[in-house]
């Protein structure tokens, strides 16, 4: 096992990356919040794989468990009325400022029960527990939680540090392959952004090749710590967690112009090699280093560019989150871990997808 700990301002905490983490995770918790009772919200693909070890382990350690919580699983669900159930649930099963929910499954359980705690008594403590690569080395590591509106994607969230994170790899192994490569996505990002020697050796030897857990830990640990360094500098991201949108403007809007029939992990990859490219094409980056992000998305089988019509990418860019008025802070590679933030008007960035096309 490796730990990670990170410091926010508003919360330190640990990340638990190992294999078979699960059948300790009731004793972890109660350590990281001391807390007597929990409620574990999950989704209809994990629990039936993982709640019922999860809340063995946790009454072993001598929580109180209350009758977990399931919604559908799918980003199609991460709605305000998902959320709204998640909140009356809570309130059901009376739990109190001094209670924990575990959030166990991928990136939409994470962001709906990170919510749900973050809203509910105006906030209550989270464990998570990632059971997707893409959730391990991402979206259960610094506070972030959102739902999606009609509008576009995470428009609706909150800043909510966990307690703790358990990643327990061995959860992996139940993973379908799609969506495990769909999840080296972000794995590929953060090695663009802050770490050459892991991008070359994700280009040598694809994580979608193997699933052997002693290299998953080593990789899900160092995506973690690149994530944590980032964060802890940066908990609000008001400059350099910025960069950590790396290939996600693009994505996003893929993401939800395809109305999130591709996952979220493939639409960054996409939209990572159309910046890189327009990066180099302007002069901001070398050709070569736009080659190398493609090739590294390629090895891993995830699409290297976008057949959606620009005007219509450009329709969901204009909702995103990260827009300033009539410009859009894009992150942009100058080279293999090294990335600056650009403020972009919109018409700018319309060239940029056209040339990176």
């Amino acid at each position: 096992m490796q730990t990670v700990h990170v410091e926010t301002a508003s919360r330190a905490y640990d990340v638990l990356v190992g294999a078979h983490l699960i059948d300790s995770l009731g004793t972890r918790v109660r350590e990281a919040t001391g807390a007597r009772r929990c409620c574990v919200v999950t989704e209809t693909n994990v629990g039936p794989l993982y709640a019922d070890a999860v809340e063995r382990s946790l009454r072993a350690a001598g929580l109180d468990v209350a009758e977990r919580m399931v919604f559908a699983a799918g980003e199609e669900h991460k709605t305000l009325a998902t959320l709204g159930g998640l909140l009356e649930g809570l309130a059901e099963r009376e739990l109190t400022r001094d209670d924990v929910v575990v959030a166990l499954g991928g990136g939409v359980t994470g962001d709906m029960g990170g919510l749900a705690a973050a809203l509910y008594l105006r906030g209550i403590r989270v464990v998570q527990v990632p059971t997707s690569l893409l959730a391990m080395v991402d979206s259960s590591v610094g506070g972030k939680t959102a739902v999606d509106l009609a509008a576009g994607k995470n428009l609706v969230g909150a800043f909510w540090q966990p307690s703790l994170v358990v990643a327990d790899v061995a959860t992996l192994s139940t993973v379908p392959d799609e969506l495990f490569r769909d999840s080296c996505g972000e794995v590929v990002k953060h090695a663009v952004l802050a770490d050459e020697a892991l991008l070359d050796t994700l280009t040598e030897h694809p994580l979608t090749e193997r699933r052997d857990e002693r290299a998953l830990v080593d990789v899900v640990a160092r995506n973690v710590s690149i994530k944590r360094d980032v964060v802890s500098a940066d908990e609000r991201e008001r400059g350099l967690r910025q960069t950590l949108n790396l290939g996600h403007t693009v994505g996003h809007a893929i993401e939800a112009a395809s109305d999130f029939s591709l996952g979220h992990g493939t639409c960054v990859a996409a939209g990572l090699c159309v910046v890189a490219r327009a990066a180099a094409a302007r002069g901001w980056c070398a050709p070569k280093t736009a080659a190398r992000v493609e090739a590294c998305v390629a090895a891993h089988g995830l699409p290297t560019g976008t057949d959606l019509a620009t005007d219509e990418l450009m329709r969901y860019v204009a909702h995103d989150k990260k827009r300033h008025e009539d410009t859009v802070n894009l992150v942009v590679p100058l080279e293999i871990g090294r990335c600056e933030v650009r403020a972009v008007s919109l018409e700018e960035l319309r060239r940029l997808i056209v040339l990176g096309r």
